[in-house]
């Protein structure tokens, strides 16, 4: 089906195709010197002093887990009310999920109070989720960490230069894990970036990301190296140089985007204000942030009246999503499952509007008006 207005629209131009061309004539298209470029780039924009190029974000928070020493049996807290990757990676290296709820509809991140209620003496990490870009209350996560001497990530993958209190996300804990999936707000397609400013966590993930081995094709074609060992049991995450210039450029693209995403979001805000029906989730946030999605939550609702109201606008040439299945009630994770009720409220009821830099105030008054009719026959 063709959308009048999509949910998102990949910010591509010449500039992308041009990267690609210039790389595919270096005659060198695995890891190389655009993923070098890129993570010198991306640690100076993050504020970190170490940034590792890889596949995806799932690779990112896999390989936090094994750097950070997270092993079997191990628990860390985790929000369900997110992507399953999030989850999968705890369980990747047989440690154990433990789901914490989110403050509510006016607060999409996971709750402080739900994760300290949670530590045990099994606890070992917080992975915390900044939802639609927007951070989570880190001073209190921070706070939690240090007293109970736990390690935190910080799933970052919906907020490059999202801000918390003059710091970005992905700087604050001990790692920080980014995507670059096709509809993130740097997209190469597939492939993610781990920050750090801890060297040995570095080394480490540097080493896992091929292999285990101590020396890469790269240093060993340009002359660096001409052997090597492998010293820990590693994986393919590598991300390639024709993925890394396309990042190059949409991270140079990246303020500029995000400053208008943060004009769309102003017109959403204005507009939704309008709908007592409807909560718009961290109306009250006032950092800069990413803007990757725009949540609302209807109110008084159910799962069946949340699908009518989609399907009426995509009748009216409006595409939606939903941000995100709960994941404690997916079939895999039923023996890590209780009730999460705020979670499960915003499972059902959530409806992820349209939000990308190209949109105009017309469209945006246009999904708006459209949402606020078909509300009123519901």
């Amino acid at each position: 089906m063709s959308f009048k207005i999509p949910l998102f629209d990949l910010n591509f131009d010449e500039r992308e195709i041009e990267a690609v061309i210039k790389t595919i004539n270096s005659k060198w298209v695995s890891m190389g010197p655009q993923c070098l470029k890129l993570e010198q780039k991306f640690s100076a924009m993050i504020g970190t002093q170490y940034s590792v190029s890889l596949s995806s974000n799932t690779a990112a928070l896999h390989l936090a887990m094994i750097a950070l020493g997270i092993q079997k049996g191990d628990e860390v807290i985790v929000p369900s009310y997110t992507f399953v990757a999030s989850a999968n990676s705890i369980r990747y290296v047989n440690a154990i999920p433990v789901f914490a709820d989110i403050s509510g509809v006016h607060d999409l991140s996971v709750d402080p109070i739900e994760i300290e209620k949670n530590i045990t003496s099994k606890t070992k990490a917080i992975l915390v989720v900044h939802f639609a870009g927007f951070p989570v209350d880190m001073n209190a996560i921070m706070s939690i960490a240090n007293k109970y001497k736990l390690k935190v990530i910080e799933d970052a993958c919906h907020g490059p230069l999202s801000e918390y209190k003059g710091k970005k996300l992905g700087s604050i804990g001990d790692v920080g894990c980014f995507s670059f999936f096709s509809n993130k707000n740097i997209s190469t397609g597939e492939g993610g970036i781990l920050t750090t400013n801890n060297e040995d966590i570095y080394q480490k993930v540097k080493l896992l990301r091929s292999h285990g081995m101590t020396t890469m094709s790269y240093q060993r074609a340009s002359g660096h190296a001409t052997a090597y060992d492998v010293v820990d049991l590693g994986y393919n995450y590598r991300l390639d140089d024709i993925r890394a210039s396309i990042g190059n450029v949409q991270l140079d693209k990246l303020p500029g985007d995000l400053n208008k995403r943060s004009q769309v979001r102003r017109w959403y805000d204005k507009e939704l204000k309008s709908i007592d029906s409807i909560t718009v989730p961290f109306a009250d946030n006032n950092e800069f942030v990413s803007n990757y999605i725009l949540p609302i939550v209807l109110n008084d609702s159910d799962i069946k009246k949340r699908e009518y109201v989609r399907t009426r606008l995509h009748e009216e040439g409006i595409q939606t999503s939903v941000h995100y299945p709960a994941i404690h009630q997916f079939s895999v994770y039923k023996e890590f499952s209780y009730p999460l009720p705020n979670t499960e409220y915003v499972a059902d009821n959530e409806i992820t509007l349209p939000m990308y830099s190209g949109l105009s105030e017309l469209d945006v008054k246009y999904v708006v008006d459209t949402l606020r009719s078909i509300l009123e026959d519901v």
